[in-house]
Order: structure tokens, then sequence, then C-alpha cells
């Protein structure tokens, strides 16, 4: 069947031409749900009026063969003439204006910070620059760089690290540290490697126990427990000790993995030392590897042997385990602890709310899960970009398709940052409603939207393909992706730059 024919035949048809995001938050008439996407124009700051910024000089006097322009013939030699007060106070107006242009942008840096918007950051950032009364700051740069790490764009990070290098800033370990983690983050372990051992050439930029912990944290998610403890052995060579943070990232690594005795020997040795006691995080780590697992008995069993250690349990504790609770369909478990929190006077969250909001999306009970959604609201609880991606897979779950558009819209009036998972949601819908067109059209929205598709995204749009007999659709897909993670590494490390990775 072809794609055209879908569009006539299913009812879950995407792309209208009236614009979604305007208009008010009902499904259009017939059903018809094209155009699940308006392109949101990002945020500009142009400058308008900036003539006010503008002062009109006074044309320059002509003075006279023998004049002297500071004195008159009634004022005599001692008295010179004063700046009319018109002038200090255009003057005054300018300096004033200027200091709020930049106060506004400023603060239009740090919103787009806030909402990891790391494009208009670089843009309002690039403008802020170029004006002579701003001073750069070391804070802003790391801020940027750290922004970057957490968006998936290391490429963008390495280029502003390099633009802070000619700018005459100082590198610092710091500095270098955030740089790894933006590698890390998106897996280019190959790379923070060779940042790493750079990092030890620099007597000022040597690696501390947050560059290593960074470090650990990318091996252990990629299963390479050989380069944890190489690691651990260039710490102890270097008197780097490991902290809590850094035992806590092992421990997830090792029960991921399934290495329970590992885990358990972490444990014990942390029990021992003064310098990595177990804590709140510790325990955290151990319930939510466990709950993510659904091994509810386990993770009830870790939860009264970390309190037999005198470790209380707080809000993202009872979190995890309503979450473990709700995947296992456990409601009266999950209605418990909610209830216990209550009692114990802890505040139920975004994390509290997306949990159970998740449990009904899972099954597609759209009642319970508009019901809670509903409480959250008049709760005063402020969603995220997890809870509409619940909400758009709850409503595909249960068949309710032109409720998906009203939570996309919805979440464009509240200006819910657009990630990955947010559309992979969407193209789940499409997939879902079989709307072969529209999940390619909100495909081309991701990408230009600078998201990096991942395993997910193709995942769902190959079974989309299959189900259709699409040999063609997925051979591209799958020579797209292929295309997509070579460029991703060509982009990290250049040939000049690729030398020996390994820790030594």
């Amino acid at each position: 069947m072809t794609i055209d024919k879908k569009m006539t035949t299913n009812s879950f048809s995407l792309s209208s031409s009236s614009s979604l995001f305007s208009s008010a938050l009902l499904p259009p008439a017939g059903g018809n749900l094209r155009r699940l996407f308006h392109f949101r124009q990002p945020l500009t700051i142009t400058a308008a009026g900036a003539t006010s910024f503008s002062v009109a000089f006074p044309k320059k006097k002509h003075w006279k063969q023998g004049e002297y322009p500071g004195f008159t013939e009634q004022t005599g030699s001692h008295n010179k003439k004063r700046t009319p007060i018109k002038n200090i106070k255009k003057k005054l107006d300018r300096k004033n204006n200027a200091t709020a242009w930049v106060n506004t942008v400023t603060e239009a840096l740090s919103d787009h910070i806030d909402k990891k918007q790391w494009l208009q950051a670089l843009q309002v950032f690039k403008m802020l620059k170029e004006q002579p009364f701003y001073q750069l700051k070391e804070s802003t740069y790391m801020k940027l760089l750290v922004l970057l790490g957490k968006c998936g764009q290391p490429g963008q990070a390495q280029q502003l690290f390099d633009t802070m290098i000619e700018e005459g800033l100082e590198p610092t370990t710091e500095f270098y540290t955030a740089l790894v983690g933006a590698y890390c983050r998106s897996n280019i372990i190959d790379k923070a490697f060779t940042i790493l051992h750079r990092m030890i050439e620099l007597p000022h930029c040597q690696p501390d126990v947050y560059t290593y912990s960074i470090l650990i944290k990318a091996c252990v998610d990629a299963s390479r427990f050989d380069l944890v403890e190489s690691l651990y052995e260039q710490m102890a060579e270097r008197s780097v000790v490991p902290n809590t943070v850094t035992q806590n990232i092992v421990l997830s690594g090792y029960g991921r993995a399934g290495k329970y005795e590992e885990m358990e020997k972490v444990l014990s040795g942390m029990l021992e030392s003064m310098s990595s006691r177990p804590d709140i995080w510790t325990m955290n780590t151990i319930l939510s590897l466990f709950g993510n697992k659904g091994q509810i008995e386990m993770m009830e069993k870790w939860y009264e042997k970390f309190r037999s250690f005198g470790i209380d349990p707080e809000t993202r504790t009872f979190n995890i385990l309503i979450g473990a609770y709700g995947k296992k369909r456990m409601y009266d478990k999950m209605s418990s602890v909610m209830e216990y929190m209550r009692k114990l006077s802890f505040p139920w969250t975004t994390s509290t709310y997306n949990n159970v909001i998740e449990a009904f999306s899972d099954i597609g009970d759209a009642k319970h899960m508009e019901y809670t959604f509903d409480q959250m609201r008049t709760e005063g609880v402020r969603a995220d970009t997890k809870t509409f991606c619940c909400l758009i897979r709850g409503y595909a779950n249960a068949d309710l398709f032109p409720k998906v558009i009203n939570t996309v819209q919805l979440a464009g009036k509240l200006e819910i940052p657009e990630n990955t998972s947010f559309f992979n949601s969407v193209i789940y819908a499409c997939a879902k409603a079989e709307d072969l067109v529209e999940m390619e059209r909100v495909f081309k929205r991701m990408k230009d939207k600078q998201c990096r598709p991942d395993d997910t995204t193709y995942s769902v749009m190959v079974d989309a393909y299959r189900k259709e007999g699409m040999t063609d659709k997925i051979y591209d897909l799958e020579q797209e992706k292929q295309m997509m993670s070579a460029s991703k590494f060509n982009d990290s490390v250049s040939g000049d730059e690729k030398q020996e990775l390994m820790p030594t």
C-alpha cells in the first residue's frame, strides 16, 4: 500500500494547512490531524529602536580668530563655560540604554541556557561578544560548555573551547573536564581520552577526581570495565582518591551488567572507606537499578538494608519506588508510597507525577492519565518534556489521536523543550496511526531542530516501514543511520589527532 493511499484512508492525518500550534486546542473538523508541528521560530533579539541609543552631538562652532571658546567678555577669565545640561542628560541616557540592552540580552542568554536551547544561546553569546562594553566571563564559557555537552553537541563544545583559548582565556582543569564531559555524554570515549592525555601534559590542568569520574561513567555506560580498571590504576598512581560519586557510578554499571558480586564488593569497600561512604545517592542508585529491571523483591530487600545502614530516604527515593511499582502495575503499593510521602510531608514533584502518568501511559489508560495530569497542574507542579512524552505515547496507545495534537499544541504553548525523546514520542504516535507521511515530516523537523535521531527513532520508523513492506525506505533509513554514525565519528576525531587512546 502506498503512502498516498494511507493518507486518504486513515483518520490520523497530521498535516492540515492551518497551524495547530497557533490555533485553539481542538482537533480540526473531520478528524484531519495533518500539520502536527508548526515551525516555531527561535527568539531573535533585534536592535529595534536602536536609533534611541545614538546621540545627536551639536555641531562644532568655528571661532573667529583671536577668540577663545572658554571665555567671554562678560564672564572674564575665571568663569569657564558650563556644559549644557541637555548634553549631559543625553550621555546619561545613552549609557543607561546601553546598560539596559546588555542586561536584557544577558537575561536572554541565561534563559536559553536554562531551557537548554543551545543554538539560540550561541547566537545571543555571539551578539554579546561584538559589543565593546561587554566583558567576557569565564563562568559564561563554562555554562555554555556544560550546556553543549548536555545537548549532545561535542563539536560545538570543542569549537567554543578553541575560541576561548584564542581570545586569551587560560584553560583550567574545570574547562578541560567540561570538554571531556561533552564528548563522554555523546559516547565519544576515544576523544575524551585524548583530552585526558593533553591535561596530564599541562602542569596547571591536571585531571582531578571529577575528570576521572566522568570518564569512568562513560566507560561504565559502554560496558568497558577493562578501561574502568585502568582508570582506577591511573588514579592510584596520581594519588587521586575516588569519592562516593565515583563509586556510585561503578556500582550502577556493575548492577546494570548483572555483575552483582562485583557490585557488592564495591559496596563493602565503601562501608570500610572514610572517603567514599555510602550515601543517599548510593541507596537511590541500587534501588533504581533493581526497580528498572523489575526486580521488586531485590529492590525492597536493598531498601531495608540501606535503612539499617542509617540512610534515610528522600523524595527521589520514593519516586524510584513509585516508578518501579507503576511499571509492574502494582498500583496499590504505588498509592501506598504516595500516601506515605504525604504523611511525612515529602512533596509530590514533577518526577512523582511523571512516574504515575507513565504507568497509565504504558497501558493506554487515558482516563487515569488525564486525571493525574490535571491534578499535577492544579497543584502547580511544572510539567516537563518527559510529562508530554508520556502523554503523547499514552494517547497513541489508547488510539486517541486527536488528543495527541492537543498535547503537542499545549507543549508548544508552555514552551516545553523539544528534544530527541519528544520527537520520538510523536514519531511513535504517527507510526501507531499508520500515517507515514506525517512520520517522515516530523523526522525532518527533528533534524532541522538539531535533535540527533537515536536508536529508538530508527527502530520505530523501520518497524513502521516493515509493516507496509517498504524495503526501499528501510534501506535508505539504514544507510542514513550509518552515515550519521560515521559523520559523528569524523567530526570528533581528525586524522592528525587520532593516536593511542587508551589510558596510560
